[in-house]
């Protein structure tokens, strides 16, 4: 009689749902992120050569990040040049033009990764087609975010203290991105982790 009891408690935890945090990054940090990590050469993301190669570069810079109808969207600027230096000037094609870059983000991996991607311009002409087929595929095959790495910065920061030597230490022990949805003010991230603190 007495193990009825405990096989319903059982039989009813492992029926539970297991629960994971949700972690909100704002389109507005996201930027901030962005711009620190990845434009950081003078606000620019060198995607080809760099700014001591006058003919044969390729740029990207001012991203804005936000959602349209619930997909990821990227606006920023691509100048770049494909040509040959003769004489002293560049000899070639080259432009400069705002693009908009709209995905749907997943996880891959445990990163997150884009797919679905769709590059457009306000413009065309024969160069911007060829960016444009060259930057949806580096999104869409080349793009990852470790977020483990990043979770460790943000969860292991230990409080200012006002002693040299800290009350307690947090170590991540475990991490797992789970699923990303988008929402009109950021991103949300759904994750498994377990964070220790010592």
């Amino acid at each position: 009689m007495a193990r009825f009891p405990v096989v319903a408690v059982l039989l009813l935890i492992s029926c539970m749902p297991s629960w994971s945090a949700e972690l909100e990054l704002r389109y507005g940090a996201i930027e901030r992120l962005v711009a620190d990590q990845l434009f950081s050469q003078e606000g620019r993301l060198y995607v080809r050569g760099n700014k001591t190669t006058k003919c044969k570069f390729a740029y990207l810079e001012s991203p804005k990040v936000g959602a349209i109808d619930g997909r990821l969207r990227v606006s920023a600027r691509f100048s770049g040049r494909t040509a040959l230096d003769m004489f002293g000037g560049c000899m070639g094609l080259g432009d400069s033009f705002d693009f908009t870059l709209i995905a749907t983000p997943i996880v891959k991996s445990g990163a997150l990764a884009l797919k679905d991607v769709n590059v457009s311009t306000p413009r065309d002409s024969y160069y911007i087609r060829r960016v444009r087929q060259a930057l949806t595929a580096s999104f869409a095959h080349d793009f990852k975010v470790e977020m483990q790495d990043r979770a460790r910065r943000l969860l292991e920061q230990t409080p200012a203290q006002t002693s040299a030597t800290p009350l307690y230490r947090q170590e991540l022990a475990s991490f797992d991105l789970r699923d990303v949805r988008v929402q009109p003010d950021g991103l949300v991230l759904v994750l498994d982790f377990r964070l220790v603190v010592k």
